[in-house]
């Protein structure tokens, strides 16, 4: 049978609401049906107004320092008109060459007619550009003063100081990246590790924001579903269709926790983890230290008190950046060095994502091991039973609780098992080896958090099936739906755009 679409306005603002009706002089009749029926109605949001630039900014895109080349990016209405008035080269002018093209001429000052550098001249052409704006990219000679003088000149000539990271907010202000992919640029040039690279590659080439736009697509039907059975009286209304409907959403809030899931890898691979490692005075904290280094990085000595500062090492495990922090022995001080020595140590197991115990195993455990234990978190905190070469007295049995490991540290030790076990307690995850292509980060998981709570109770307001709860069931829908589209850019204030931009180096 062929539908009709029929406009009825609502009180809410900015949605539009189409009712699939059939043809019969008996519309009112057929309202339910029209509910099942598939792609029949359209839920508007429009996308928050935002100031789109007019001006042209110009910036330096290489680090500074010494160098074989340092670029010079120019992005604007004014691009071209700059390039022509800068650049001596063959005819024809900069703004007629095609897309792509390279230029090599002089940089010039048009006033004084003085050259400023031998260069090349990059056109890209709107809206293919990275920005999608008329771009020009000048690759001049390396160094301090080449980029510099010729960035001055363009000042002098109208364009402005590009902000940090105003080249690719202006590339999501022209849609050309959603903001999970702007966030992916910060990502991959702050990367610690070829595993952190990999994964911002694959957030920018839309791995996340895929499945976070797709979320969103699912959701907004949901909401519109929801929003057309608020017209229904309860006697018209199927009950099928609020029990479809809450499983649609429950569907939802199990794909946001699968995201959600993904968290601490993120956290992980773009802030590092922070491993202490603990325990008694010569227990093999600094040979642990060393081991996992690689390097000679702190004194062994068989004296007790030897380390009394915290010392630091960042070390790449298994593609996964983190700090190693090897501490004070964990004991009655008898001076008052090494007492600030294990304050130090309580203060840097505070901060810590993850606890390496290391117990003496051809001892029991003394009084203090088994305070400072029971006062740990079992889910941060993975204890090596070390020494076993020399017998074992404490075993996995006696450490309710805790994971751990037998070893010995002096002799072969299974550093790659140890360091799988590391990994597994920081990710969370039952199993080291390869994990996903997407990791959200702090930003993403703060509003998929509210959106899971929004979801969760518009599906609870949903499965009651009265009528009265289908307005609060589709306000949290709505609400979920905000926090989601904030995840990808939709609807993002200039002040939180600003806050993520700030971040980015200038010139890029």
């Amino acid at each position: 049978m062929l539908y009709q679409l029929s406009y009825r306005p609502t009180e809410r603002k900015n949605c539009r609401r189409f009712y699939a009706i059939p043809p019969s002089p008996h519309k009112q009749k057929h309202r339910a049906s029209a509910i099942a029926a598939p792609a029949v109605w359209v839920y508007h949001t429009p996308r928050m107004a935002l100031p789109h630039p007019s001006d042209t900014i110009a910036a330096i895109a290489t680090a500074p320092g010494e160098g074989a080349i340092a670029i010079v990016r120019l992005s604007g209405p004014a691009a071209y008109s700059l390039a022509d008035r800068f650049f001596r080269c063959p005819p024809p002018l900069p703004s007629a060459r095609a897309a792509g093209t390279f230029i090599h001429g002089q940089f010039a000052d048009p006033d004084s007619q003085e050259v400023l550098d031998d260069a090349l001249l990059l056109i890209f052409r709107a809206p293919h550009s990275y920005t999608g704006e008329d771009s020009v990219e000048i690759q001049c000679h390396g160094g301090s003063q080449a980029a510099r003088r010729i960035l001055d000149a363009l000042f002098i000539a109208g364009a402005r100081q590009a902000e940090p990271g105003e080249f690719t907010k202006r590339a999501f202000l022209n849609g050309k990246i959603d903001l999970t992919q702007a966030e992916a640029v910060l990502d991959l040039i702050h990367a610690r590790s070829e595993r952190s690279a990999r994964l911002a590659t694959a957030q920018l080439e839309d791995a996340l924001g895929h499945r976070i736009r797709a979320l969103y697509g699912t959701l907004l039907a949901i909401s519109a579903d929801i929003e057309a059975m608020l017209d229904f009286p309860d006697d018209e209304l199927p009950q099928s269709i609020p029990n479809e409907i809450g499983s649609r959403l429950s569907a939802v809030s199990a794909e946001i926790q699968a995201l959600l899931d993904t968290w601490h890898e993120g956290h992980v691979l773009r802030e590092g983890a922070r491993v202490v490692i603990a325990g008694a005075p010569n227990v093999g904290k600094s040979t642990l230290l060393n081991l996992l280094a690689g390097r000679d990085r702190a004194i062994v000595s068989p004296h007790p008190g030897t380390t009394r500062d915290t010392i630091e090492e960042s070390v790449t495990l298994q593609g996964y950046p983190m700090q190693l922090v090897d501490t004070a022995g964990l004991r009655v001080a008898p001076c008052e060095i090494e007492q600030e020595g294990i304050r130090r140590t309580h203060r840097a197991l505070s901060q810590a994502d993850l606890c390496l115990c290391l117990v003496d195993a051809s001892q029991d455990l003394s009084a203090e091991e088994e305070s400072f234990l029971e006062a740990q978190k079992s889910q941060k905190t993975l204890v090596l039973l070390n020494k076993i070469d020399l017998g074992q007295k404490t075993t996995a049995q006696n450490l309710s609780g805790f994971e751990s490991i037998s070893l010995s540290l002096k002799n072969e030790p299974p550093i790659d098992e140890l360091i799988e076990k590391i990994i597994q307690k920081i990710l969370h995850k039952p199993s080291g080896g390869e994990h996903g292509a997407l990791a959200i980060s702090g930003r993403h998981k703060y509003a998929l958090l509210i959106a899971l709570e929004e979801v969760k109770n518009a599906e609870n307001r949903i499965k009651t099936g009265s009528e009265a709860d289908f307005l609060p069931a589709a306000t949290h829908a709505k609400a979920a739906l905000e926090q989601i589209g904030y995840v990808f850019g939709k609807n993002c204030s200039e002040e939180m755009l600003d806050a993520i931009f700030s971040r980015f180096c200038v010139g890029k």
